[in-house]
């Protein structure tokens, strides 16, 4: 068995196959992290699924870290905010239930859908300021419609003011980026919350009819309890990162797939394939989420000729089981809208899956094909291969997106 660890990439440029040399290895295999922290990555999908509905796994620092409850790591660790939040994404048992629920009416299928004409109005304003731009110039996708939608919708269901808006941007761009080293991941991680506070204080001085507010307002039915002021910081940390993000990388990743397969993305535009199936394939291929910091074993746990101890820390690759090839046989590595079995595990598993994700679908399935429709000549400026990765093992994107919108260069 090797034991020397694969020291992961933080710069994200070659995402898959570094899955594919984790996944050699066999189903969890040890990592070295930036700080030179340790840990087990798991590619396995059926050791997933286990580990993802296990009451021997948590999330939960404060409680089953034991470099974190002996003061070992501190906010200049790069990936402090990921184990350091106090919300539902490191909540274990009763306490993720307890938050959970106060969440999780903002997020109902019928609540996403209720923002549709939101969606729609800013898509297609999106698409009307793309369709100014001259013939022949080259635009960053990305930045002006992949990024902006998401962070439109999301900051009008939270009530962000538009003066806020830059500087989360950066501190959130920031909270992805593996390549900080500690004096920036500790000044990011600092002004981060000085945002979030100035945020909540607006609210609680002017509160509105928006998902901030009812947070501060939120009271649990059976106990009384509310969100502690840290929980609700987090919590506000946690419905901006992963409301954006994962949404603009849904979104990128999309659209280079599907200009990438000029006969699949045909077959979209004829209407022979369904919009949703590009959603799904996207979602399976290349997920906005590679690897998500951080799990911990409650107790020792055993798996095959794995030995997890307890306090072992623990990185689930979410982007595996997309390509499994347990699971989606020798065509795993290819694009195929068309093909059955589009499982993955994009918006998380188990009691953790994201509540987000009716809502991200939504987005996707409202903008991708108006965007295809609207610029029948859209291209890539760039050949798809050299298309500039985030700096992440995180999140999985490209740091920009340049397309030709039209015909004439």
């Amino acid at each position: 068995m090797i034991t020397e660890p694969i020291t992961l990439d933080t710069t994200g440029v070659d995402t898959q196959g570094e899955i594919a040399r984790l996944r050699e290895r066999g189903p969890a295999t040890l990592v070295e992290l930036p700080g030179g922290v340790r840990a087990w990555s798991i590619t396995d999908t059926d050791l997933l699924e286990l580990l993802l509905t296990d009451s021997r796994v948590s999330k939960d620092a404060r409680q089953h870290w034991p470099a974190f409850m002996n003061g070992e790591v501190q906010p200049d660790w790069p990936l402090f905010a990921w184990v350091a939040v106090n919300n539902m994404f490191t909540a274990y048992g009763a306490d993720h239930r307890r938050l959970r629920k106060l969440v999780a009416p903002a997020f109902t299928a019928r609540r996403s859908a209720a923002l549709q004409p939101q969606i729609e109005a800013i898509t297609e304003e999106l698409l009307d300021t793309l369709a100014a731009v001259p013939a022949g110039e080259v635009v960053d996708l990305r930045e002006a419609f992949c990024y902006r939608l998401p962070i439109g919708v999301i900051s009008e269901l939270m009530g962000v003011p538009d003066e806020l808006l830059p500087g989360l941007r950066v501190c959130a761009d920031g909270f992805f980026d593996t390549t900080l080293g500690p004096e920036e991941a500790a000044a990011n991680y600092f002004e981060l919350y000085r945002l979030l506070g100035e945020l909540v204080a607006r609210k609680r001085a002017e509160p509105g009819d928006d998902l901030t507010s009812a947070l501060i307002a939120a009271r649990d039915d059976e106990d009384g309890s509310a969100l502690a002021e840290q929980e609700l910081v987090d919590t506000l940390l946690l419905v901006i990162s992963a409301g954006h993000e994962t949404t603009i990388n849904l979104l990128d990743q999309a659209i280079v797939a599907a200009l990438s397969h000029p006969e699949q993305l045909k077959a979209l535009r004829a209407g022979e394939v369904a919009w949703p199936e590009l959603v799904e394939e996207s979602l399976r291929y290349d997920t906005a989420v590679v690897h998500a910091p951080l799990r911990f074993a409650v107790e020792d746990i055993e798996y095959e000729d794995v030995r997890i101890a307890k306090g072992d820390p623990i990185i689930v690759c979410y982007a595996a089981p997309g390509r499994d090839p347990k699971v989606h046989g020798d065509t795993a590595p290819e694009f195929d809208l068309t093909r059955e079995n589009k499982s993955h595990m994009a918006f998380g598993y188990g009691v953790h899956h994201c509540l987000g994700a009716p809502l991200a679908r939504l987005e996707a399935n409202l903008a991708l094909p108006r965007l295809f429709h609207r610029f029948p000549d859209l291209r890539l400026a760039v050949p798809a291969a050299e298309l500039p990765a985030l700096p992440s093992f995180i999140s999985n994107g490209h740091a920009s997106l340049p397309v030709y919108l039209t015909a004439g260069e």
